[in-house]
């Protein structure tokens, strides 16, 4: 077992001991001197220790930890508002007690995740806390109105999702400027003077579906984030968050993903796999993307504790991952493909204010529907690159809204 797992263990049987002896006890202090002596091991070689966890997957570093998958502890902590555990700085036991005592207190006590306690991680030398936004959105009063859309082409964005998608399928590292570069190409085609245009793609091509779905979804996710009234950070998070969300598809076969028939038992769980495998390729790539990996590893989740990856401990997913689900589900069902016909705009958000509360967050899935009902959908024809093989023009949806600069500027008023 690696250093790092040995000391998240060893950290676990720490915290089962306090739980179960008193202060000073013999037990509780021969387990918390065996957690300190691999946590002062790992920090010999590197002072700052970084673990994220993700239900059942841990990381440490950009690493997985292979042995620690499944690992009941990493569930429970999640539960908890536990995401990230980061020791910046060589700690002393006395430190490690600190975070023994804050760890256990977050565990019996079910603090939520999303609550301001568990959102701020603490300004020492060990932090502990959730991953990405800053809060929960304010409710948004702004008057909407429609307007027309602006001309402009989504070729490129197109062509670069179609590489960096190439890329990660061919085991090369996540081309993370270019993610970004898309994320502010999108937000710069979003925003025209006093408006708000979503693109929207319509798929040409079977198997372009996975590109097209990823600029659909941080399209939808970003206008979701930005109606909801989060700044303007967070709304480019939520917008390379949705990018990035099936980004674990690269590691499954077209005819898998394009299959016309149902899917066996068999083919389902390997389409099932793509949320952890997201996480994990997004995890282990350059730049601090547990925002991204957590909407990958969480977007199939529902409300209810349904969906898929199975958590062992229900809890309330990332509010990123919440608004991402009904994005990713209101894009996949107005997609035609091989195994059904594309559904109808006014039949996709009634399917949506039905399974509120079940399968959907009740918040976002009422303002994503308010949203969508407020624009007045139109048709445009944009043109790909010329030269570009396999050249055509895309059919792109696009809805409209008239946003004031104030509120683009300061979006919670």
């Amino acid at each position: 077992m690696s250093p790092a797992a040995r000391f998240l263990t060893a950290l676990a049987q720490a915290i089962a001991a306090a739980a179960l002896y008193r202060e000073g006890h013999p037990a509780r202090e021969r387990a918390l001197d065996a957690a300190f002596t691999v946590l002062d091991e790992l920090q010999a070689a590197s002072p700052r220790q970084a673990f994220t966890f993700l239900g059942g997957e841990v990381v440490h570093g950009t690493e997985p930890l292979d042995e620690l998958r499944g690992w009941e502890w990493s569930e429970r902590l999640v539960a908890a508002g536990v995401q990230r555990l980061e020791f910046d700085e060589r700690v002393e036991r006395a430190e490690l007690e600190e975070v023994l005592e804050d760890l256990l207190a977050r565990l019996v006590s079910s603090a939520p995740a999303d609550s301001p306690e568990t959102r701020q991680m603490r300004r020492t030398r060990v932090r502990i806390g959730t991953v990405g936004l800053r809060g929960e959105p304010a409710a948004s009063t702004a008057p909407v109105s429609t307007a027309a859309p602006l001309g402009f082409s989504m070729a490129d964005e197109v062509a670069a999702v179609r590489w960096m998608h190439d890329e990660v399928g061919c085991a090369r590292s996540l081309p993370l400027a270019e993610a970004e570069a898309v994320v502010r190409s999108l937000t710069l085609a979003m925003h025209g003077d006093r408006q708000v245009i979503v693109p929207l793609l319509t798929l040409r091509e079977f198997d372009e579906y996975t590109t097209t779905h990823s600029l659909n979804v941080a399209v939808l996710s970003m206008a979701l984030a930005e109606y909801a009234g989060h700044p303007a950070a967070d709304v480019r998070a939520c917008g390379m968050a949705g990018l990035l969300h099936d980004i674990g598809k690269v590691r499954i076969p077209l005819d898998l993903l394009n299959k016309p028939g149902k899917l066996t038992q068999a083919e389902r769980e390997v389409i099932n796999r793509h949320p952890v495998e997201g996480a994990r390729i997004l995890l282990k790539g350059e730049g601090r993307m547990e925002l991204a990996a957590t909407v990958a590893y969480e977007h199939h989740l529902m409300h209810d504790g349904g969906g898929y990856p199975s958590l062992h401990y229900p809890r309330a997913c990332h509010c990123a991952s919440r608004m991402a689900h009904v994005c990713d589900v209101y894009d996949a069902l107005r997609t035609h493909r091989p195994y059904r016909s594309a559904w109808e705009s006014d039949r996709i958000l009634a399917y949506i204010e039905q399974r509120a509360g079940t399968e959907f967050d009740p918040e976002y899935a009422t303002t994503f529907v308010r949203m969508m009902r407020e624009w007045e959908t139109r048709a445009a024809t944009l043109a790909e690159a010329a030269g570009e093989p396999g050249s055509a023009e895309v059919s792109v949806e696009t809805a409209a809204i008239s946003v004031s600069n104030s509120r683009r500027m300061n979006p919670s008023a």
